[in-house]
Protein backbone atom coordinates (compact mmCIF):
# COMPACT_ATOMS: atom_id res chain seq x y z
CA UNK A 1 0.00 0.00 0.00
CA UNK A 2 2.39 2.67 1.17
CA UNK A 3 2.70 6.33 2.02
CA UNK A 4 3.87 8.50 -0.34
CA UNK A 5 7.14 10.64 1.21
CA UNK A 6 5.48 14.49 0.71
CA UNK A 7 2.38 13.05 3.12
CA UNK A 8 4.74 12.44 5.36
CA UNK A 9 6.75 15.46 5.35
CA UNK A 10 3.39 17.18 5.37
CA UNK A 11 2.42 15.62 8.35
CA UNK A 12 6.11 16.38 10.21
CA UNK A 13 6.37 19.38 9.16
CA UNK A 14 2.55 20.52 10.34
CA UNK A 15 3.37 18.75 13.66
CA UNK A 16 6.36 20.35 14.29
CA UNK A 17 6.87 23.61 12.46
CA UNK A 18 10.57 24.47 11.89
CA UNK A 19 11.78 20.98 12.02
CA UNK A 20 14.49 20.02 10.48
CA UNK A 21 13.49 16.56 8.38
CA UNK A 22 15.65 14.40 6.72
CA UNK A 23 13.03 11.12 4.90
CA UNK A 24 14.96 8.48 3.24
CA UNK A 25 12.85 5.71 1.06
CA UNK A 26 14.85 2.96 1.73
CA UNK A 27 13.12 0.30 -0.54
CA UNK A 28 11.50 2.21 -3.37
CA UNK A 29 8.27 0.80 -2.44
CA UNK A 30 6.48 4.42 -0.25
CA UNK A 31 6.50 1.64 2.96
CA UNK A 32 9.57 1.47 4.29
CA UNK A 33 11.26 5.01 5.51
CA UNK A 34 13.82 6.20 7.78
CA UNK A 35 12.98 9.85 9.26
CA UNK A 36 15.12 11.71 11.50
CA UNK A 37 13.63 14.47 12.57
CA UNK A 38 14.99 17.64 14.74
CA UNK A 39 12.88 20.00 16.63
CA UNK A 40 13.27 22.30 19.36
CA UNK A 41 10.03 20.24 20.68
CA UNK A 42 11.82 17.37 21.68
CA UNK A 43 13.79 19.34 24.27
CA UNK A 44 13.59 17.81 27.49
CA UNK A 45 11.63 14.36 26.57
CA UNK A 46 12.73 10.81 27.01
CA UNK A 47 13.62 9.62 23.36
CA UNK A 48 10.47 7.00 23.93
CA UNK A 49 8.47 10.26 24.62
CA UNK A 50 9.66 11.88 21.06
CA UNK A 51 8.95 9.28 19.06
CA UNK A 52 5.67 8.70 20.65
CA UNK A 53 5.13 12.39 19.33
CA UNK A 54 6.48 11.99 15.96
CA UNK A 55 3.49 8.60 15.86
CA UNK A 56 0.45 10.69 16.41
CA UNK A 57 1.80 13.49 14.27
CA UNK A 58 1.62 10.02 12.18
CA UNK A 59 -2.28 10.26 12.37
CA UNK A 60 -2.79 6.76 12.85
CA UNK A 61 -0.65 5.72 9.71
CA UNK A 62 1.81 3.97 11.34
CA UNK A 63 1.66 -0.22 11.06
CA UNK A 64 -0.97 0.63 8.45
CA UNK A 65 -0.40 2.72 5.15
CA UNK A 66 3.61 2.95 6.52
CA UNK A 67 4.70 -0.07 7.21
CA UNK A 68 8.15 0.08 8.91
CA UNK A 69 9.88 3.47 9.82
CA UNK A 70 13.33 3.82 11.17
CA UNK A 71 13.38 6.67 13.38
CA UNK A 72 15.57 8.98 14.65
CA UNK A 73 14.15 11.94 17.14
CA UNK A 74 16.58 14.53 19.18
CA UNK A 75 16.28 18.70 19.63
CA UNK A 76 18.60 20.75 18.29
CA UNK A 77 21.98 21.03 19.35
CA UNK A 78 22.45 24.75 21.74
CA UNK A 79 25.55 26.78 20.81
Amino acid sequence: MGMPAAQIELLITEAFPGAEIKLVDLAGDNDHYELTVVSEAFRGKSRVAQHQMVYTALKGNMGAALHALALKTSAPIKE
